[in-house]
């Protein structure tokens, strides 16, 4: 028999990778993801500034562009199609809680909860925060370098969050990353720190600073950076800001084909929701696993090469030696 009757046998997944990188939200410039270049990045250390969020699963994509009919004569017949509108949606559940995790799955500002001041008065977003420290000159994105004096006041697997002091501006503020649009002037010192995503953990406090984890998403400390405690996060129901991230999702064949969707701009189009599962299926003494829900709106790109506009970029790259 003609070997042309055969070919290639559909892909077989376990489950979707995502990734996520940071819009300029100011310029709207999304975070491109070239196949011919990047496809063959390990799953585990994704090209800078792709972030792993890991695993996901119920992974859903869903067109929702129209088209209609072109017509013409007498009586109309339908002469060609046309695109009304441009739309995608994207779905799926997070196996991990993280800041990023949380901030991705809720539709508007995801907060750090700072450290209270002594005797501060109850708020639902975190009360009144302690002062904030200045890091010494000499600090890199791994270590904070501190007076002695300081330093005691962290310890091990501590959250920080490094940013500058909110001053009265408008418009995006947070460092490297969006995290609220501030449409007037605020009274909160410690604003851009609570919405940043300049966070990270402590793993070692010496005499003279903080080693960390890993690196700051900003680098070194900027010029007026300071230093405070995370004791955890919160993000609302509600308000007028949109979390917006280019996003890559993997799914890994298991002939080490791969197939990528890349969407340039994704914003979250829903309030928080969870996913509660139970443990292997069913009810064990009441345990459940409590899920992250993700849902997300495409946003258009004009593509250079020919200046359509698009939402998302399907690539498959095959496996070695594999029919075409």
């Amino acid at each position: 028999m003609s070997s042309t009757w055969f070919s290639a046998p559909a892909p077989v997944t376990k489950r979707v990778h995502a990734y996520f990188a940071p819009v300029n939200r100011s310029t709207q410039t999304p975070v491109l993801f070239d196949p011919s270049q990047q496809g063959g990045f390990s799953l585990d250390s994704p090209p800078s500034p792709w972030i792993s969020l890991g695993w996901i699963q119920d992974f859903q994509r869903k067109p929702a562009s129209k088209s209609s009919s072109l017509l013409t004569g007498v009586p109309a017949s339908t002469l060609e199609q046309v695109r009304e509108t441009l739309q995608a949606q994207v779905s799926f559940q997070f196996l991990s809680w993280t800041k990023l995790t949380m901030a991705l799955a809720t539709g508007s500002q995801h907060m750090n909860v700072l450290s209270p001041a002594s005797g501060a008065s109850l708020a639902a977003d975190g009360a009144t925060a302690a002062t904030a420290l200045t890091p010494q000159s000499g600090s890199t994105s791994t270590s904070i370098l501190l007076s002695a004096t300081d330093a005691a006041k962290f310890a091990p697997g501590s959250i920080v969050a490094l940013d500058v002091d909110y001053t009265g501006q408008t418009g995006y503020v947070g460092t490297p990353v969006a995290g609220a649009y501030v449409r007037q002037a605020l009274s909160d010192v410690d604003y851009v720190r609570r919405v940043t995503f300049n966070v990270a953990l402590v793993s070692q406090v010496t005499g003279t600073g903080l080693t960390l984890a890993e690196a700051l998403p900003g680098g070194a400390p900027a010029s007026g950076a300071k230093l405070q405690v995370v004791k955890g996060f919160v993000d609302r129901e509600g308000g007028s800001f949109y979390q917006e991230w280019s996003g890559l999702f993997v799914a890994q064949g298991s002939q080490g084909e791969r197939i990528f969707f890349h969407y340039p701009r994704l914003q979250a189009m829903a309030g928080a929701e969870e996913a509660v599962a139970p443990l292997n299926g069913k009810n064990q003494n009441g345990q459940s696993r409590v899920l992250l829900k993700g849902q997300f709106l495409a946003l258009p790109v004009t593509d250079l090469l020919d200046g359509e506009r698009v939402v998302c970029y399907r690539s498959f790259l095959p496996a070695a030696n594999a029919l075409v």
